[in-house]
């Protein structure tokens, strides 16, 4: 899964200024990032804090690590079961 460059402070700080009125093209050229980022941060985010934040990141990246694993213990049990059936 690919790491975001900004940490889950920097996120909060851009939906915490564009929340306090900041027009958000000034947030944007402030942190360097396309709007579209944004606004995909916005609808991740929203009403979360840095903690919770954090928190649904490490969450989303365990069950990454999960779904490849069961993805391949299936994998090997096909392949298992194929050479019993060959063998018999």
């Amino acid at each position: 899964m690919k790491r975001s460059r900004f940490s889950d402070k920097q996120v909060n700080y851009a939906l915490k200024l564009a929340d306090q009125g900041t027009p958000v093209k000034d947030v944007c050229r402030q942190l360097g990032i396309a709007e579209a980022t944004f606004y995909v941060w916005r609808k991740k985010y929203a009403g979360l804090g840095p903690v919770e934040v954090r928190e649904l990141r490490q969450l989303r990246e365990e069950n990454g690590r999960l779904k490849k694993l069961v993805a391949d213990l299936t994998l090997d049990k096909h392949i298992l079961t194929e050479v019993v059936q060959k063998k018999l």
